[in-house]
């Protein structure tokens, strides 16, 4: 198979799925009141013409604004891509993002995956139609990673920077570098179609759990929710969660994930009905550190469990996850 695939022309495939990248606005100066979603992968193909010597195929999957993401088009979207993975001319994929969730599609790809070639997410911080729009150079720069040797696992590419797909989250509501990778940094830079790496591609983080893993009805997969603790909180939320049958919650603490006493001591209640409590933080930076190796040392909160380095939405999809019932054989 391997060296069938040598004697193919690379293939990049593009899965559109909307989002700014694709959206539009009257004006070409209004960099805000866009309507997401508007344009189709294939024209966002065609408008950049340094792609046109290149074998792309472009299917469109979606056309939504990313904050409307959901379960179902998760795994429809997981399905499409290990089946062009599948195909050994494909190189990689790109798939064509909002901002909002892109950093929860691209940690669902890759636990899902992990894919031994690239899957690349690009998304546009401004509509295609703005007077310095960033999603071609974006797009441009997301086939140029879809296509190097040796790449694997699943990546961002934004602002001429390749995120992993454990790391990256979005840390700014406008400004075109939007993204970052936290404490572990970016994978690489592209600089003028090159390629600057820094550290590894990320297929070897974490084992794929498989498509067969998730239901195929999503609205059965486990309910997960995020509170968040801050002055003044309380039980309340953590209450209305039970009756309403969440199988989790992630609860995003203030520093290294500590609580306001009155949610510590609802969330301790639900964990002891059942309820699988995870503890992150809402800050952008760092994770929750527990004790070091001294066995003396007291656990930063010895109740609940702690989320490690994962953001709050990163915990979210980690716990629900955990919570699904393991493929039948």
């Amino acid at each position: 198979m391997q060296n069938i695939a040598r004697t193919l022309t690379p293939t990049v495939v593009v899965i559109g799925t909307g989002g700014t990248i694709a959206g539009t606005a009257a004006d070409a100066s209004d960099n805000i009141g866009y309507r997401a979603a508007q344009l189709g992968a294939a024209q966002l193909v065609a408008a950049i013409p340094a792609l046109a010597g290149m074998t792309i195929k472009v299917e469109q999957l979606t056309q939504i604004d990313s904050k409307d993401m959901g379960f179902a088009l998760w795994r429809t979207l997981a399905e499409r891509v290990a089946q062009q993975l599948a195909r050994p001319e494909v190189s990689g994929v790109v798939i064509t993002h909002g901002t909002d969730t892109l950093e929860e599609t691209a940690y669902f790809l890759q636990r899902v995956l992990a894919p031994c070639k690239p899957v690349v997410l690009t998304a546009a911080m401004r509509p295609a139609t703005a007077l310095l729009s960033d999603g071609p150079q974006n797009l441009l720069d997301a086939v140029r990673v879809a296509r190097e040797p040796g790449a694997s696992g699943v990546v961002a590419v934004l602002a001429g920077t390749v995120h992993g797909a454990l790391e990256v989250r979005k840390l700014h509501t406008y400004r075109l570098d939007a993204f970052g990778s936290g404490d572990a940094g970016p994978i690489a830079h592209i600089e003028e179609g090159r390629l600057r790496r820094h550290r590894p591609w990320p297929h070897g983080q974490g084992q794929a759990l498989g498509l067969a893993w998730l239901p195929v009805d999503a609205a059965s997969w486990p309910r997960v929710e995020v509170l968040t603790s801050h002055a003044g909180a309380d039980g309340r939320l953590v209450d209305a969660l039970r009756a309403a049958g969440v199988r989790g919650i992630v609860v995003a603490g203030t520093g290294n994930g500590s609580l306001h006493h009155a949610l510590d001591a609802a969330l301790l209640e639900a964990q002891a009905d059942g309820i699988e409590v995870l503890r992150s933080t809402r800050c952008p930076q760092g994770g929750v550190v527990e004790a070091g190796a001294d066995p003396q040392a007291p656990l930063a909160h010895p109740g609940l469990r702690s989320a490690g380095s994962l953001t709050p939405v990163q915990a979210r999809i980690e716990l629900m996850l955990s919570l699904m019932p393991s493929p039948t054989p």
